[in-house]
């Protein structure tokens, strides 16, 4: 399931985001690229533990924690901290799949990843290319997002970033573990949450039917999610 979330950072938000990032010091993204990795990124990152990456992911973190959408889509336990990354003059990133586990900064902890995150922070006009292209089962879908937007997908999804022949694309990305790690689960789960979301201000309270969905609901997340 690839899911598009809208304004997840206000204009204003983004506008802050991209002042501190324009006196950034970027790095060479295949610093951080895994062996395999290597040859096919070509981009700019901030370091991990630069104070600036972790205010601006804090911050993220902090906005997602309050989005209904964020949260019914993606039911997350843990979270990496969030990236910042930057391509231009012809930067991509060939086609990959993320690492299936990662270790926590400063942490014993491991995250199983199984959601993808793309939090644009340059507008489309501001560059040409870099589109995100994930592999489907029915092909490959390109995601260019407003600033402020995020795009959410499966970590084992095959995915490429195209090349940026003008402009700069600037970005955040992170990954979630799930609460409920099989992708079909959490589909039908995100479907029926947003069903009854939606149903709730058109029935009286106390609606019987809206009662007995909410309760299914909440039985087929006991029954799956995985603490």
């Amino acid at each position: 399931m690839l899911t598009c979330i809208e304004r997840v950072l206000s204009k204003e938000e983004v506008g802050q985001f991209r002042s501190q990032l324009s006196r950034a010091d970027w790095q060479d993204g295949r610093s951080t690229a895994g062996s395999l990795a290597k040859t096919a990124k070509h981009n700019q990152q901030l370091a991990d533990g630069s104070a600036l990456a972790q205010q601006l992911g804090q911050l993220i973190l902090r906005k997602l924690g309050q989005h209904p959408l964020f949260i019914s889509a993606a039911l997350p336990s843990k979270i990496y901290p969030p990236k910042f990354n930057r391509y231009a003059d012809g930067g991509n990133y060939g086609t990959h799949v993320d690492s299936a586990l990662m270790q926590l900064p400063d942490s014993q902890a491991v995250l199983r990843s199984d959601l993808s995150v793309t939090l644009f922070l340059a507008e489309p006009e501001e560059y040409e290319g870099g589109e995100l292209e994930i592999e489907g089962a029915f092909g490959a879908q390109a995601v260019k997002l407003e600033a402020g937007d995020l795009v959410l997908y499966p970590s084992s999804s095959l995915h490429r970033v195209a090349p940026v022949t003008a402009g700069a694309r600037i970005a955040s990305f992170f990954w979630i573990e799930s609460l409920v790690a099989d992708e079909a689960q959490r589909s039908l789960l995100f479907d029926l949450d947003q069903t009854i979301q939606r149903l709730t201000p058109a029935l009286p309270a106390g609606q019987a039917e809206l009662l007995r969905l909410t309760g299914i609901y909440h039985n087929l997340l006991r029954l799956w999610a995985r603490p």
